[in-house]
């Protein structure tokens, strides 16, 4: 064995390679190997390492994105319910006084989402019309004892209080109408021939009023055909199976489409169209009802299609004026010179939105979206606000472009951060995108006659959802059309102050250009035809 301090021959061979007393018996040669591979085993852990902290943070990150989607989930579903199922009041044999305070007419005061009950401030009271004739009057004599106390000793004086009372005279029979035609014979045709007499329906066995009033409970009130005969056979002594009031609503449709077609074009031509759709079932599939007009003029039309098609057949394809509709690019199709979208569709999507965040955890839950759909709503809340104000003329018109300036910096300065929750940013860039709503916002503010909602078509279209919801749609293709059809005809003569039984009535006895005057007629234009009654 070498000296210490002194390096070994070049062909010394250590006896304890093997087998090492100061490496506790340990080889010389697997030390010096297992010393060179740790180098290579400390940078493959560092590297295991960096991978596993990438797999987790990936892992961290993907969790949240889960459950921020589950959040959202859970908080749409949740918003869903809460709109199609009301909380049950639970019954309670002592008077909640926190119910009792929160019930109070100030609680609408202090939460501004709720409208107080009654008609809006400054909103003319309704009372009866006094009736322009007396059929009979009953003198009552001076009560006996007093109604309020019970008192015995009553004095009568000769003042005389009026008391109005209308009412209604039901009759359960019918009138049957004798015709006795005298006949002639054609020198042409050789045929015996006959002409009708006033309110004649020939070869008819029921007549026109009573067709006119089942035409009118179909498509004006939205009656089932059954109850229509209900109705016809309890009131009035009519009998007839729901097939002849089917049968009427296809005679009366007949004659209604040259009409319909007139009212097509007056509403493809009006300075300002209210359009919108609903859901509805043809024989249980889905279509659509839709709805096109204004003050002037209502056109319905049924049909499976919800595409921009039916838009451009109600509208046309460069329809002139104003059009005022939701945010459905179906209306696209128009090619409309100027569009309003209605102002109450979005602050129903940015309180949706605004619900929807609230009912998040806090952890997961975006301030800034939340703080984006309130200010929103509060914004375009005061906008309809100012519109109102624009149409009782309590805002001079002139100053319509300062409004229009200051709202479009406002809704510039609302929208110039993004938001973090989805459907928060996509109604940001809807409000901000030229192409999508921005110019569409404020052209109630460029042209009169235009509200910043959609109310009038909503209103127009309320009754046909209610008759949805009894009558579950209709069954056939011509089922749908005679619903167009007449309803376009009996709610466009309501606007004119035309009365509807004197437009079904017209649809049997007169011709298209006399019962398109019915319809357009002075709102003072006596009945005619319901004045003259069964001949």
């Amino acid at each position: 064995m070498p000296l210490p301090g002194k390096k070994p021959p070049y062909d010394f061979v250590c006896p304890h390679r093997n087998y090492c007393p100061h490496l506790e018996g340990l080889s010389t040669g697997w030390v010096w190997e297992e010393h060179q591979r740790s180098g290579h085993r400390e940078h493959e852990d560092a590297l295991s390492i960096r991978q596993l902290e990438d797999e987790l943070e990936h892992a961290e990150q993907r969790i949240l994105a889960l459950e921020t989607d589950n959040d959202e989930l859970k908080a749409k579903l949740a918003a869903l319910h809460k709109s199609r199922f009301k909380r049950k009041k639970k019954a309670s044999s002592e008077p909640d006084p926190q119910a009792a305070k929160d019930s109070a007419p100030s609680s609408a005061i202090r939460n501004p989402d709720k409208r107080p009950r009654g008609a809006p401030k400054g909103h003319p009271g309704w009372s009866r019309h006094k009736p322009d004739h007396v059929d009979k009057t009953i003198a009552v004599p001076p009560p006996s004892v007093c109604p309020d106390c019970g008192g015995e000793h009553l004095t009568p004086i000769d003042e005389i209080a009026e008391h109005l009372q209308e009412d209604i005279v039901l009759q359960p029979r019918t009138v049957v109408t004798r015709f006795n035609h005298a006949q002639a014979v054609c020198g042409d045709c050789g045929h015996t021939v006959v002409q009708a007499a006033p309110g004649e329906l020939l070869n008819g066995p029921i007549g026109p009023l009573t067709k006119a009033a089942c035409v009118f409970l179909r498509n004006g009130t939205g009656m089932s055909y059954r109850k229509v005969q209900d109705i016809m056979q309890v009131l009035f002594g009519m009998r007839f199976v729901p097939a002849s009031a089917m049968a009427f609503d296809r005679k009366a449709t007949q004659a209604a489409e040259p009409i319909y077609d007139v009212l097509l074009e007056k509403l493809r031509s009006a300075a300002v169209a209210f359009g919108d759709e609903t859901f509805w079932r043809e024989n249980g599939v889905p279509a659509y009802a839709w709805y096109g007009g204004n003050e002037e003029v209502a056109v319905y039309h049924i049909v499976p299609s919800r595409s921009g098609d039916v838009a451009a057949h109600l509208f046309g394809d460069h329809f002139p004026g104003v059009l005022h509709t939701d945010a459905y690019a179906g209306y696209n199709a128009t090619n409309a010179k100027h569009r309003q979208t209605c102002l109450g569709h979005l602050i129903a999507k940015a309180k949706e939105i605004s619900g929807q965040l609230e009912l998040m955890s806090p952890a997961l839950r975006d301030l800034q979206s939340m703080h984006f759909c309130q200010t929103i709503k509060a914004f375009f809340k005061l906008t309809c606000a100012i519109a109102n104000r624009f149409r009782t003329g309590h805002i001079a018109r002139c100053r319509a472009p300062v409004f229009m300036a200051r709202l479009t910096s406002t809704l510039k300065t609302l929208c110039a951060s993004p938001c973090g929750f989805d459907e928060a940013e996509n109604l940001r860039a809807r409000l901000v995108d030229p192409k999508r709503e921005y110019h569409r916002l404020f052209t109630f503010l460029r042209h009169d006659g235009v509200h910043p909602t959609n109310n009038h078509s909503e209103q127009s279209l309320r009754w046909l959802v209610i008759f949805r919801k009894l009558c579950f749609g209709t069954r056939t293709a011509a089922g749908s059309r005679s619903l167009s059809v007449l309803a376009s005809l009996i709610v466009t003569g309501r606007r004119h102050g035309a009365h509807p039984l004197d437009i079904t009535a017209a649809l049997f006895t007169r011709t298209a250009p006399q019962t398109l005057s019915i319809i357009f007629a002075p709102a003072d234009t006596p009945h005619s035809i319901l004045n003259t009654g069964p001949p």
